[in-house]
């Protein structure tokens, strides 16, 4: 490469370089085993211990408490739009499942709930275009419920949950998918957490799915095998052939976290890396804001400029000095900056002063 490119992409993102070059030396030769990893059955001794590994790394780095289960499940973080109300509404005779709209993904997956039980959106900031996470008050969380869905952080427009909701009897399942392993988090307020793994744990297409034990074993007779999360953990996440190479991938991310420091020291480089960025928008004219200060995410910094010409000059520009896949989502457009845990604090730093330079000239 003749520069140094960073991608801001919001998935499928960046992976970190040493896990990127240590995929490229065992490509070919997986531990000795002459073949790639690719290659090798899921059921065979190596994968396995593959598999248990990241169990392991997952469960060490996040404190995560002996009764809950990990699981790698197929379709990514959509398909578990479908699969929740089948394994849970069952949980009680009105199957009413609760959601809160905060955005895109949020509304996506309450709607795809809908087929599968009584589900109810109890707050939504549809009416502020999503600049915000909604206010919810504790009688709207009826404990009557199977569960509380959120989505915890909010790729498109950059908001995110800085205080999970108290729910009570009600199970808290979080749609952890752009920010998992960016924060600590205290497990125990979650019956569910789940994340496709395409921002801050491999490559695109699985999803890892972090159940409460005592929260299997209700699913819809109707439920198909592979959306069964009972049935995947009787299995190790092993009822068919899975995503091999996907996993792997999991057990190198998580292997170079552990190397910078674990999550603690993650989250103090994430928070440092977005307070950069809205160091800029904030002290400048220049530059709007998306999300409302007091909700912003520390993984998609959102923007935009004072024109869709000028949105378009600072994206062409930006990508002819290395500074990759900036463009916001087309149902909020502007630019958007995902600054996962791979993104290092130079990156950040590079995108910073163009932003500066580029107001200096075109402001």
């Amino acid at each position: 490469m003749a520069e140094k490119v960073y991608n801001f992409g919001a998935g499928p993102a960046m992976l970190p370089e040493p896990v990127m070059q240590q995929i490229q030396q065992e490509w070919l030769d997986f531990q000795g085993m002459g073949v790639s990893i690719i290659e090798i059955s899921h059921r065979a001794k190596e994968f396995v211990t593959v598999l248990e590994q990241a169990q392991s790394l997952f469960r060490e780095l996040t404190g995560l408490p002996d009764n809950y289960r990990i699981l790698f499940v197929h379709g990514g973080a959509r398909m578990q739009f479908s699969a929740l109300p089948l394994n849970f509404s069952g949980r009680v005779p009105s199957k009413k499942c609760l959601y809160v709209e905060s955005g895109n993904f949020a509304g996506l997956a309450a709607k795809e709930a809908e087929a599968f039980c009584s589900m109810e959106t109890i707050a939504s900031s549809v009416d502020t275009d999503f600049d915000r996470i909604p206010g919810l008050a504790s009688d709207l969380i009826s404990q009557d419920a199977a569960y509380l869905h959120i989505t915890s952080n909010n790729t498109l427009y950059g908001t995110r949950w800085n205080q999970f909701p108290e729910t009570g009897n009600v199970p808290l399942i979080a749609d952890m998918t752009s920010e998992l392993l960016s924060r600590q988090i205290d497990y125990n307020k979650f019956g569910v957490v789940y994340a496709g793994l395409q921002k801050n744990l491999g490559p695109s297409g699985m999803a890892m799915v972090i159940v409460r034990d005592d929260l299997l074993g209700f699913a819809d007779q109707k439920t198909p095998t592979l959306l069964n999360y009972t049935q995947c953990d009787k299995d190790n996440s092993l009822t068919n052939t899975t995503n091999t190479f996907a996993v792997y991938v999991i057990k190198l991310v998580l292997e170079w976290l552990k190397q910078q420091g674990g999550i603690t020291a993650i989250e103090k480089l994430n928070e440092q890396k977005a307070a950069r960025l809205y160091q800029v928008i904030d002290g400048s004219d220049f530059y709007r804001g998306i999300a409302q200060p007091e909700h912003r995410s520390i993984m998609n910094v959102s923007f935009k400029l004072a024109s869709e010409e000028l949105d378009a000059k600072f994206l062409e520009e930006a990508d002819a000095v290395g500074l990759y896949a900036l463009k916001g989502h087309r149902n909020v457009g502007g630019v958007r900056a995902s600054i996962y845990n791979p993104m290092p604090m130079v990156g950040v730093e590079k995108l910073a002063r163009f932003m500066e330079e580029f107001e200096r000239k075109s402001g």
